[in-house]
């Protein structure tokens, strides 16, 4: 079989390694299944991306909502990363983490009240609005509290970013941002306001985008926005163009960070603003597996299944986005190749990790890595069917840390008791 080719997952005499630290010396420790991260790779994602735009002033924050363990976070807060957090619970483990307000955006399409005043209260970077009735609650908010409240506004550029129409976030038909023919309406209302403080111009097209152009043509739509609204005398400091830059995760071709760089800085630098990223995805998504134990393998007339201890209660993308994950043995040997489902034991038939996948012969025991697993994976990992989430391991040289243990039985039933009257 084709191994996924990965530079801090990598072979070492037949076996797999994280980066220095053999899989099976990791999962001895914590069992399977198990997430296990490469510091490695995040550094060297987030280097060789700010190096890319070098010539520009710029800012990464690094997207929580892809990989929220509060050790991966402060990984990112440590290297500079400013953070973008989606809601209360992102910005609790972001603090949690040690990351600095004043370098936290909060983000988020429903933003509650009590969420808006967190923001406001706890002095973060800015507030990202959505719709021109969350411009004036904000406002209201920050007037209750006597306070002046950053306010960034996120424009939906009405661009095609070609990728699952489940991650694309900048048509029309999709929910977030405000459309761009009302988005000179919203910050004339905003700057309107005597409680808050405009500071720029956002927006975010969707995620694994994999070209260049529709960066260019949504950025080219917002510059021309932001040339109008300085002109209206509306002066902002920064322009986030978001994220969702893609990842190979099976055979896409992907742009290289100096492609976007070449494409855009020129469209950027002559608007005097700050350019700004959201990355979660292309951060981490390759510095993280899935490692899973076999647990039988069976025939159905001609259909080979093998099912193992990891579910889609532990890796959802593909139940739901039909999403590619290489599966690769963590030993390696010299069996044929066989075509199978790689299948949990969730009592789900949308319970599959792969479908119709060429993979190497394995045995009851043996152990699968599922690929590219940094992102996307256990934030959405859940208790269905009473099972525990996985723990997670973050590799570091030739040496392992588990940062989230495996859950106990106490974690599911922690605040439920028998109510007496009930019987």
């Amino acid at each position: 079989m084709q191994l996924f080719d990965s530079e801090n997952f990598l072979y070492k005499n037949n076996k797999l390694y994280a980066e220095n630290i053999s899989v099976n010396e990791i999962i001895k420790s914590t069992g399977t299944p198990v997430y296990i991260y490469s510091k490695k790779h995040f550094v060297n994602q987030y280097l060789k991306f700010t190096k890319a735009f070098k010539d520009i002033e710029h800012i990464v924050y690094y997207a929580v909502k892809a990989n929220y363990n509060i050790n991966v976070i402060n990984i990112f807060s440590k290297l500079g990363c400013g953070l973008d957090v989606n809601s209360e619970g992102e910005l609790i483990r972001a603090l949690k983490a040690g990351a600095k307000p004043g370098k936290i955006i909060l983000t988020g399409v429903g933003k509650t009240e009590r969420e808006i005043e967190l923001g406001i209260k706890n002095n973060l970077q800015l507030i990202k609005a959505e719709s021109i009735e969350e411009i004036y609650l904000i406002n209201d908010i920050a007037k209750s509290l006597n306070s002046i409240a950053p306010l960034a506004i996120r424009v939906n550029p009405d661009v095609d970013p070609k990728t699952h129409p489940y991650i694309s976030t900048g048509l029309k038909e999709n929910k977030f941002g405000i459309d761009s023919k009302q988005a000179l309406e919203a910050y004339q209302i905003a700057a309107s306001l005597s409680n808050l403080k405009l500071s720029g111009i956002d927006m975010h097209i969707g995620s694994q985008i994999t070209e260049v152009e529709p960066y260019v043509e949504a950025i080219s739509k917002l510059a021309d926005i932001y040339n109008t609204l300085k002109k209206q005398g509306i002066e902002l400091n920064h322009f986030d163009i978001g994220g969702g830059i893609g990842v190979v995760y099976k055979d896409e071709k992907v742009f290289d960070p100096s492609q976007l760089a070449k494409a855009i800085i020129p469209i950027i630098k002559p608007l005097k603003a700050k350019l700004s990223f959201e990355l979660g995805r292309y951060l981490t998504a390759n510095g993280g597996i899935l490692v899973t134990e076999v647990l039988y393998t069976k025939k159905n007339q001609n259909k080979n299944f093998v099912v193992v201890d990891a579910a889609m209660t532990d890796l959802l993308r593909p139940s739901i986005y039909k999403a590619y994950h290489h599966i690769q043995p963590v030993l390696l040997s010299d069996r044929k190749d066989i075509i199978a489902d790689v299948v949990g034991p969730v009592c789900e038939s949308g319970d599959f990790l792969a479908k119709g996948r060429q993979l190497t012969e394995c045995s009851r025991g043996e152990k699968l890595a599922i690929m590219s697993a940094g992102a996307y994976a256990m934030v959405m990992a859940s208790n269905y069917n009473g099972r525990r989430r996985p723990p997670e391991v973050i590799v570091d040289g030739n040496k392992f840390h588990t940062v989230r243990s495996r859950e106990t039985f106490d974690h599911l039933l922690y605040d439920e008791k028998i109510v007496e009257d009930l019987t």
